[in-house]
Parts: C-alpha cells; structure tokens; sequence
C-alpha cells in the first residue's frame, strides 16, 4: 500500500520524491515503492461565485443585495482541472491506503489540501507533514514526525471562515458601491483599511504649513550641542534667538552636572516575514511582494533559509541542537564565525529561545545546507546575507558602551554634551572611536554660541515599510498576505507607487468618503483578525464569527444603499472617441497608461503614452517611440525627431543583426592575406637585384 502525498508546487513534490524514492516520472505525479507525490499549483479550488449559487445574483443589481447564502461551497478552477482530475483519480487507486498533508505549513497551505481532499471525497485516513525548511534532513525527520490531520482542523476551519468572512464583505459592499456610483469600485475587509492608513498620512502632509524657526548652538572643546528646549521650534524670530544669546553671553557658563552609565544592547532577534520586507524596502526599495518572492526562492529552490511566511521572531528550545550545524553551513560567510563554531556555537542571546512565542513557525534563519552563492541572484544575494547577518547576532555578545552626559549651564538656560565610548563591540560593526574630551564639575565655559536658520519638514508619506508596519500595528492581514494586498490595492487603481512613497488615487480617495466608517478604521478588521486566531487557537467558534460576520454585512450594505454621498469618475478625460465620440477613459495597466471608450459597446483603445522600444536612434542612439501612424506603427525618437520603418517579421528575420555583423567583421579582419601570385613575387625579386 502506499502513501498520497498532496504537495502546494511541482518544485516541492520534486524534492520530496527525491528523498522518498519516487523515481518514476509521470505527467502528473511521482511514483516510488511507498508512495505516490503529487502536486497542487496553488489553489486548485475556490468558493462558489454568487452566480454559481443563485440566477437572481448573476447581474448586479442592489435589490439582491446583500448576499447571504446558507453554504458556498468550492468549484474548481478552469485553468488547473487538468491537475485536479489527476489527483482525483490517484484518491481512487486501491493501492493508496492514506493521505499526506505536505503543502505549505500555514493556514493557506491547509486551506489548499483540505478543499482538495474534500471534492475528491477521499475517505481514508490523512496525515500531516509539517516542516520548517526544505532541506533533504529536514524532510526526513518530518516524515518520521508525521502527526494525524485532526491535530490541523482549528488552523482549516480559521482559513475556511477568513476565505468565507473575505466572500461575504468583499463581494457584498464591492458589488452596492459599484451599482450604486456606477463604477468599479473594490471595498475589502482589509484592503480598505489599509488604503485608509496610507490616505491618513497624506492628510497630515497636506494640513502641514512649513514654519521658520531658530536653533541655539554652543561649541566647547570641540563638541557641539544644541540649547535644551521642551519645544525644539519655539523661536520663530531672529530677534527672540539673538536677545536671549545676548544674556547668555553676560558671563561664561558651568558645567553644573556629569553622569556616566554603562549600556548595553543584545542583538536584534531574528527576523519574521514582516520585519525583512520593512528592511528590504527601506536598503533596497524592494517591494513587500518582491521581498516575499526573493525569500521563497531562497527557501523552496537553493533551500537555504527556513519557512518565510512567519510572524514570529524566536526559536523553539528544541532547535539549540542545530545551531552548530547551521554555523557550519555559513562558515565562509564571515570570519567571526569560525570563532563562533570554535566557542561550541553558544547563542548569547538566549532570549530567542521561547516556545510559547513561536506559532505555526520560528523566525526566519538560515538551514543546515551549505549556500552556491554562484547560483543566487544579486537581489537573492542581498537578502540572505540580511539573514545570515541577523542570525549571527545570536552568538555574538551585547554591544557596550559608555554614555557620558555633560550638562553646561548658562543662567537658566543650559546645554547637553553626551559622549559615547564603545567598551565591546560585540554584535556591532567597529566604528572609529572619536576622542575623549576631559570636563570637569563646575569648569567655565566660554560663551561661543551660533544662531542658524531651519524650516520644519512634513511628515513623510508611508512607504511599503512603513505601511507594513502600521498593518502589523493593527493585526490587518497576516505576513503571508499583506503583500498580496498592498499589490490589489495598486492593481484596483486606488493607490499608486510614486518616487517619495504611496499615494491614493483620486479613486482611492472618493472610495474612503463613500465606504463605511466602520470598514474604513482599521478596528473592525482588527476585532475579525484575532478573532480567526482564536480560531486557529481552539479558543474561539468559527460558527459564531461567521453569524458575526453576516450581520456586519448586512449592515454595510445597508449604509451604501442609504447613502447620500455624491461620487464623480476621475478616470473620465475630456478626451473624446474617435469612433463613436465618447469621453475616454484613463486606466493603468502593466504596460502602462491607456485611454479606453466609456461606450460598453464601442472596442475602442489606445496608448495614453507612445511605448518606448530597444530599438535605437541612429542620431542619438537614445531608445525610440513606437507610433500607431496611419500607415501602421513607426519608429520615431522623441529628442531629435528622427523616424523610421518599423520592419515587419520577415524583413526582420532578413536584415542582419548586430551579433551576425560583429562574427562576419571578425572573420573578415582574421582571415588570411591572399597568396602573391608567381607573377608578382618575380617583378619583386627583381626590383631587389637592381638595388
């Protein structure tokens, strides 16, 4: 009898078969001895869409609305039945006795084999293989580990009601805003307080009004120190700054007070999903969905770090044990690790390890398998050597330093001077130590003071870090999916990417004011969040927040049907159609910007921007416009207004490319002189004789 074994990609099920011996090779699956490894492709199901539930809902209409059905259920996806159809008939062999769990270890990956093993009616007995990195050793021991599917139903059942709670308010407050304002207009149980979080900040940029102010300095021994104020901005005129150094200058100033303390700093602790996309964006600019994506291919394809999608920063005390062998692993990374591995591998910061504060998963570290760095990309590259980097803070010890505070004193006024010096490095780069300056209680101090002109600065608009932060802040989404949102919200048209950070379209900002209040504070989302882990816990009933759930809907709905708020289509250009007259419509796309018809039953489109192509300026050599001309497409360059004939395929396949020149000049310059003829060697010979 053999073991089903139901993995999330190909790229998993192929290293698992190779572990397991399943070296025969089908279409759809591995086959080996004991057992069978077959794939998802992601989801291969999802629910039901209303109008695969009820006629009345197929056409939007408000009358419908809201959509409350007793049960969804799941339908296949047109794309994947091919792979679905495979498994099912493996499910139905005599020869599979059980099943196997191996999807991603997390609430999705649960969700994706359970809706899977439900439409297949599988009916014998499933377990669960439950691993946090795809190492050859890791996939041994948890095959050794296997634990009954029932120990997993609390994690199924919190994904089915978010999947659930996403179909009800989602689809129910989209489809009443879009009737109502006649647009598409997308509302979210998390995507909409999201997009409210990046709008709050631009409105305290927008309120912000630049203000003059004046900053009081004192230089003594070669130190500098701003005056001490409880409002940093209280002078605002010259003559306010100026007046009070003239009584300050009146006699010179004492140090009325020195303090020393000792302080020390313990490494960062691992990171967690969350915190390396926040670090990514703010070194590399990386997006959230980037970062997610460098990390998974790190972990699933060079199987060199542990499971990305988690929320936690700490380590079971069960993993003491392979600390040296992942030391060992990276042992060429930096030269303080041979050290490390010479110490016995000792994590100095002990505080990592904690088992009540790891969930699904620990933090994020490197595995026992040693890295090909030649076969990582520069962006993988980057982010590994984060994670190594935060890894072995782990062994070394806490930084320390010495804090001087030296407090000048002039009338009632007074300064601060502070003076750092490093006694252990420890987990901290060495920095040059800057020199010591000797003070002294109640040392003059001569008056030699600066007055220097500075203009407050707005608040900065939240990036992708910074608005990951404030969705961790407020439990919006889960690690494994806040990059997923930030990229809908981007992709609906409510948020943009600009050079200083995110912004929220005039679409966006419309959707705010038309939404629900109550959708659009991150407190209701917040209120669902710990609700499904509680879920997920065992400590709370999926059924009752689903009935929750319904009656929030209900309510949304509601508010929208009776609102009296007022919605104009930004999109809409005074552009009109050359076709049918028309206005035109602005919409982005991943090939950028385009001008649609708003007649639904006119096709017409166009590029908003002409497309800039690889093809060259024979002037400048700078990159070339493509123009729809009458005459069908040309090339034409935007700096010196230079054109030319776009070649169709043939013509291209004719003309010979810069490769082929560079091999025919190369052989032309290689090849050899052609023989003198005997003619010409004798004319030669002769001329010589007569010298």
């Amino acid at each position: 009898m053999k073991q089903l074994i139901i993995a999330e990609k190909p790229s998993v099920a192929r290293d698992l078969s190779k572990v397991l011996n399943a070296n025969q090779k089908n279409k759809n699956y591995f086959e080996g001895p004991n057992v069978v490894v077959t794939w998802a492709l992601g989801h291969l199901l999802s629910l039901k869409m209303p109008e695969d539930l009820n006629k009345e809902w197929q056409s939007w209409q408000m009358e419908t609305l809201p959509m409350i059905p007793k049960y969804i259920g799941i339908k296949p996806l047109p794309k994947t039945r091919g792979q679905l159809k495979s498994i099912q008939q493996l499910a139905k062999r005599k020869d599979i006795s059980e099943a196997v769990i191996a999807t991603d270890a997390g609430r999705e990956g649960e969700l994706v084999a359970r809706w899977i093993l439900e439409y297949v009616r599988f009916e014998k007995p499933v377990k669960r293989l439950w691993i946090s990195s795809q190492t050859n050793k890791a996939i041994k021991d948890g095959f050794k580990k296997l634990k009954p599917a029932k120990e997993y139903d609390n994690l199924y059942q919190s994904a089915l009601a978010r999947a659930k709670a996403d179909w009800l308010v989602g689809l129910n407050v989209t489809r009443a805003l879009t009737v109502k304002y006649e647009d598409s207009l997308s509302a979210g149980r998390v995507q909409t307080p999201t997009l409210a979080m990046v709008r709050q900040q631009e409105k305290k940029i927008e309120k912000f009004r630049p203000q003059n102010y004046f900053v009081i300095s004192l230089e003594a021994n070669g130190q500098k120190a701003k005056l001490n104020q409880k409002n940093p901005y209280s002078i605002t005129e010259r003559e306010a700054a100026e007046k009070l150094v003239k009584e300050m200058s009146q006699q010179k100033g004492i140090v009325t007070e020195i303090t020393e303390k000792e302080k020390s700093e313990p490494a960062p602790l691992p990171y967690d999903l969350t915190e390396i996309q926040r670090e990514a964006n703010a070194r590399y600019q990386f997006s959230a969905k980037k970062t997610l994506s460098l990390v998974q291919s790190l972990y699933e394809t060079h199987k060199i770090v542990t499971y990305p999608r988690t929320d936690s920063k700490y380590l079971t005390n069960d993993m003491k044990a392979t600390m040296k062998e992942r030391l060992q692993a990276i042992s060429d990374f930096a030269p303080e690790v041979k050290t490390y591995i010479k110490n016995g591998a000792q994590v100095k910061q002990k505080r990592v390890f904690q088992d009540n504060k790891v969930t699904d998963h620990h933090a994020l570290i490197p595995t026992e398998q040693r890295p090909r760095y030649e076969k990582l990309s520069t962006d993988e590259q980057r982010i590994y050597h984060l994670i190594v980097t935060r890894f072995l803070g782990l062994f070394a010890e806490a930084h320390k330093e010495s804090q001087q505070k030296v407090t000048v004193t002039f009338q009632k006024e007074s300064f601060t001077f502070r003076h750092n010096n490093v006694l252990v490095a420890g987990w901290k780069p060495v920095e040059e130590a800057k020199k010591a300056v000797q003070w002294s209680k109640d040392m003059k101090i001569v008056p030699n003071f600066t007055i220097e002109k500075a203009l407050t600065t707005p608040p900065k608009p939240l990036n992708e870090g910074t608005l990951l932060a404030q969705m961790e802040k407020h439990s919006l989404g889960t690690p494994a999916t806040r990059a997923e949102i930030i990229e809908k919200l981007i992709k609906s048209e409510l948020m943009e990417r600009t050079t200083s950070g995110l912004a929220v379209s005039p679409k966006g900002k419309q959707l705010l004011e038309l939404v629900n209040p109550s959708l659009v504070t991150p407190e209701l989302t917040e209120k669902w969040e710990k609700q499904l882990e509680a879920i997920a816990n065992g400590k709370y009933s999926s059924k009752q927040f689903l009935q929750e759930i319904e009656a929030d809907t209900k309510k949304l709905v509601s508010e929208v049907k009776y609102s009296d708020k007022k919605y104009q289509d930004f999109s809409i250009t005074a552009k009109k159609c050359p076709e049918c007259g028309a206005p035109l419509r602005e919409k982005n796309t991943r090939d950028g910007k385009i001008y649609i018809c708003t007649n639904p039953e006119c096709t017409y489109r166009r590029r908003k921007d002409p497309k800039v192509s690889n093809h060259r300026c024979p002037q400048c050599h700078r990159k070339m416009e493509i123009i729809d001309g009458k005459n069908g497409a040309y090339f034409r360059c935007k700096y010196d207004g230079t054109t030319e004939k776009m070649l169709d395929k043939k013509e291209r396949s004719k003309k010979m490319t810069k490769h082929e020149e560079r091999r025919l000049l190369k052989k032309i310059n290689t090849e050899e002189e052609p023989q003198e003829s005997a003619l010409a060697a004798a004319l030669k010979a002769a001329m010589e004789n007569n010298d």
